[in-house]
């Protein structure tokens, strides 16, 4: 008999999207991660975005759901209005299936069956209202590819993500943010998110306009306030909003590193929080009826939210401790309203 064949994982996936963009061909591709030239072929061309573009996370979700086959929580009456209920007070899948857990003594079931639950009612009624029991109400799982150019050409002494010191990713040392824009259905109305990614903290300020100078004197007045060592660096994506950064190098000392194009899931961080921000704050919104005092309270039910990551302790909590090690019980202005 033959071998059985084995899936390919994620790891797989990665590789495959790394060789490709240096140049590699299927062949060679095969070769290195010794699977057959059929195989890496059928791969790319199965689970590719719609614009041709190969990307691993689309392209194992698009594998994943193509071998689901049925849905617990469609069967189980009872245990999908205890689903329900969870996702209505505002807990994550991740979340839901933890509690489930504890109530039960025993895993129920996978958060990844909740997403997929959501997904089916989604696609069999066209419904997209159930999008709202996710925490990012997202109708769309996974990396949606964009048409046109990229904007890296037009940012000057723009340093790539992968320069960056490799003990970020951990998120063990305090002082990296990820910073990007919530854009509205108003033509210029914007709202800045600043994340720390240590302790999760997402700060929002809304900002009269896409244009760069506003965008970095705003960065700047924020940061300024808080020690070196909790302003380490930032990490923006290639939005020409961000074109002035190097001033914050400059007068600040913090070092600014930018995504690959179209790579948002490298800020994974401020990536997530605005998704789950956008519960409240959508993209239908009139900035021009949103008080300064909404938004403030918008910021502080989310960094107010237990977090499972942080051991079920809060960004703020984090933060201010974090805050008060650093500055010895004085908190820099305006920090002291987290």
């Amino acid at each position: 008999m033959g071998a059985k064949y084995k899936q390919l994982d994620m790891e797989e996936r990665i590789e495959i999207a790394r060789r490709r963009s240096s140049g590699e061909t299927l062949r060679q591709i095969a070769t290195a991660l010794d699977r057959t030239a059929s195989s890496i072929a059928r791969e790319v061309k199965r689970n590719s975005a719609q614009t041709g573009r190969y990307h691993p996370i689309y392209a194992d979700q698009q594998a994943r759901a193509r071998r689901w086959s049925g849905s617990k929580l469609s069967r189980d009456i009872v245990l999908q209005e205890r689903v329900l209920e969870l996702l209505r007070q505002g807990l994550s899948p991740q979340m839901v299936c933890g509690r489930l857990q504890y109530e039960q003594g025993k895993a129920v079931l996978s958060y990844e069956s909740i997403y997929r639950f959501i997904a089916a009612q989604i696609a069999r009624t066209k419904d997209y209202r159930w999008r709202h029991y996710l925490p990012n109400a997202k109708s769309k799982r996974g990396w949606r590819g964009r048409k046109g150019g990229s904007s890296v050409e037009r940012i000057a002494k723009r340093v790539s993500i992968h320069e960056r010191d490799a003990q970020v990713q951990t998120r063990i040392q305090a002082g990296h943010w990820e910073a990007d824009l919530l854009l509205f259905r108003l033509y210029g109305q914007a709202v800045l998110a600043l994340h720390e990614r240590t302790s999760r903290l997402t700060l929002l300020f809304k900002q009269a306009s896409k244009a760069a100078q506003p965008i970095v004197d705003r960065i700047s007045e924020v940061l300024s306030q808080l020690p070196w060592s909790l302003r380490r660096s930032i990490t923006f994506d290639n939005g020409t909003e961000f074109a002035y950064h190097h001033q914050l190098k400059d007068t600040l000392g913090i070092h600014t590193y930018f995504c690959d194009p179209r790579s948002p899931w490298q800020k994974g961080g401020v990536e997530n929080a605005i998704g789950r921000i956008r519960k409240l704050l959508p993209r239908q919104t009139n900035l021009d009826t949103l008080r300064d005092e909404d938004l403030l309270n918008i910021s502080r039910y989310y960094n107010h939210m237990p977090r499972k990551c942080l051991n079920f302790q809060t960004p703020a909590e984090v933060f201010l401790r974090l805050l008060h090690f650093k500055c010895e019980s004085t908190y820099p202005r305006g920090y002291d309203e987290l």
